[in-house]
């Protein structure tokens, strides 16, 4: 029986990427994208690669969007087997200093509208759906940039990087990460935290050193764990990172 995955933010990016990926492995993919003609480009695209992918509307900071996906779902396909939630924004100034004294209120909440609120909500409306799978899936594409350990670590290469209204979001997520993989630990469903790491995106910029196909690499592999996999962990490519 064919899995059923989906990506939300698959219009491009990591995203795009990963909804790729996972349509190689024969999986058939929802491609999620608030801008609709920007979601069926990326579904124009990978269909011209016989790849099996649809495009829905989903803005994840939107309980109407997310209420129609999930019934989207339930009628035509009943279950769900992963969710890889990718949708996110960067609306810190600059990625340079610390802005904790004088970044906007208003930034952080529409940060965390997408980053987490809008994630949270969306995970809790689909878990009826990833509990009917056999194996589901929950992979949260998360940020070094939210580890408490790295931030402390003078030596680390995000120390002197500190935005915070998506800091703050990304820890928030690593905590919904172990949360819902604690209280999902009796069932088959296995909920994991995936840092791409420095990726060449509208987030990352083009200096970053990675290709958003190599940042996409971490979020496929926990996607397809098999039954013997970790849950609860955070890592980027094979190797767990620090809270």
């Amino acid at each position: 029986m064919t899995k059923i995955a989906l990506v939300t933010g698959a219009n491009k990016g990591i995203g795009f990427e990963t909804a790729k990926k996972l349509a190689q492995q024969n999986i058939k993919v929802l491609l999620g994208a608030r801008n609709e003609n920007e979601g069926k480009r990326a579904e124009e695209t990978l269909r011209s690669l016989s790849l099996d992918v649809t495009y829905i509307k989903l803005d994840v900071s939107c309980s109407a969007d997310i209420e129609n996906v999930r019934n989207l779902i339930e009628n035509n396909y009943g279950s769900l087997d992963i969710l890889i939630n990718n949708a996110a924004v960067f609306l810190d100034s600059s990625w340079f200093g610390n802005n904790i004294e004088t970044v906007p209120i208003q930034t952080l909440r529409n940060t965390f509208d997408i980053n987490y609120f809008g994630t949270v909500e969306l995970t809790q409306s689909l878990l009826p759906l990833i509990k009917k799978s056999k194996a589901g899936r929950i992979v949260n594409i998360s940020s070094v940039s939210g580890s408490f350990a790295a931030h402390l670590d003078e030596s680390h290469w995000i120390y002197t990087l500190k935005p915070y209204a998506y800091s703050a979001s990304k820890t928030a997520l690593n905590q919904f990460t172990v949360f819902l993989a604690n209280a999902l630990r009796e069932t088959n469903i296995k909920v994991n935290a995936a840092s791409p790491g420095w990726v060449q995106t509208s987030i990352g910029s083009e200096q970053a050193p990675l290709t958003p196909e190599e940042g996409a690499k971490t979020g496929v592999s926990l996607a397809l764990l098999d039954e013997d996999g970790p849950t609860g962990t955070f890592s980027q490519a094979g190797e767990p990172l620090p809270w």
